[in-house]
């Protein structure tokens, strides 16, 4: 059996750069743990220069470790969101040092970025005929200057496969979550959430911001309903049922539900339920009828089209990846 090995993730640091966005990576893949307790990814932050200051877009610098030469060694390499880009977003354009460092990728290694760390991966040409997000308020001079990328402004995150973008800020999180998740299973993801103390899953096609007013506080929120629909996901559920919690009239609750969670009633609830299906086949060996009632979807042809929707697998296929 060949000895285990963490996922290598190089988080490329750019002068510019937003602290937080770079310590996102860290935070979420350096909290990913087996099952005896072994770090499953292996973290490393470089510069495209040799080891040295990188300047940050707050009050003061970074000591980077490692130069571009790491970025030849990245299982997965994460561009994280910069403030001092220059030519890149200027003119979708790469610097010479900047190119030089990327072309040091190895061909088949996973792309990831953060916020506006999607134009480096744009410059370089990755995202040439994919669809990929950004931050709302730069996704129009994005299309702008990289007209080849399908952008979509109103997503929390994209995974094309082997190259993933995100939003901006809270988003990222977003996306190295489900990262974990992809690579390792819900139990794995939602531990990791669990400690960063952040919500174990947000849809990628949730959407980025609210155009309408935030509800004032005073008003009523569907919190209660959505904690009232977790704890019973193996009843029939109707919208109806989950406006009387929070004594709304069907249409109210409706538009205050998509205002708060971004997507319809219906949606998350279904998302509940993928996501009740995923533990349960990682963590259970219950029939897969058992899971489709217990999950709510009724029965296991109905939860085997939901999870192929969703995940691109069988029930099957899932269980046997992650168990």
């Amino acid at each position: 059996m060949a000895p285990f090995q963490p996922h290598r993730v190089v988080v490329l640091a750019l002068d510019g750069l937003l602290p937080f966005e770079l310590g996102i990576p860290q935070r979420i893949f350096g909290r990913a743990k087996d099952a005896e307790g072994r770090h499953l990814y292996e973290v490393v932050t470089c510069s495209i220069r040799p080891p040295g200051r990188v300047e940050a877009e707050a009050d003061f610098s970074i000591l980077v470790e490692n130069g571009p030469e790491a970025l030849a060694t990245a299982d997965t390499v994460v561009v994280p969101a910069s403030y001092e880009l220059g030519p890149v977003h200027d003119e979708g354009v790469l610097t010479d040092e900047l190119a030089a460092a990327l072309a040091l990728i190895r061909p088949g290694t996973r792309l990831v970025s953060i916020c506006t760390g999607g134009y480096v991966l744009a410059a370089a040409g990755y995202l040439d005929g994919r669809p990929a997000t950004t931050h709302w308020a730069s996704a129009e001079h994005f299309q702008r200057i990289f007209p080849k990328v399908r952008v979509d402004a109103d997503v929390l995150f994209i995974d094309d496969g082997d190259v993933l973008t995100s939003a901006g800020v809270a988003a990222g999180i977003d996306l190295c979550i489900h990262i974990v998740r992809r690579d390792h299973g819900t139990a794995v993801a939602n531990e990791v959430a669990r400690r960063t103390v952040v919500p174990p899953h947000r849809d990628g096609g949730q959407a980025q911001y609210i155009q309408r007013p935030v509800p004032e506080p005073q008003l009523a929120s569907t919190t209660a309903a959505r904690a009232w629909a977790l704890a019973r996901l193996h009843e029939p559920i109707q919208l109806r049922d989950m406006a009387e919690q929070e004594s709304m009239s069907v249409r109210t609750f409706t538009r205050r539900f998509r205002e708060e969670a971004g997507i319809s009633a219906g949606q998350w609830l279904t998302q509940q339920r993928v996501e009740r299906a995923r533990h349960l086949l990682e963590s259970t060996d219950l029939p897969m009828d058992q899971i489709a009632q217990d999950a709510g979807f009724g029965t296991a042809q109905s939860m085997r089209q939901h999870l192929q929707t969703a995940l691109g697998v069988t029930p099957t296929a899932y269980r046997r990846t992650f168990r």
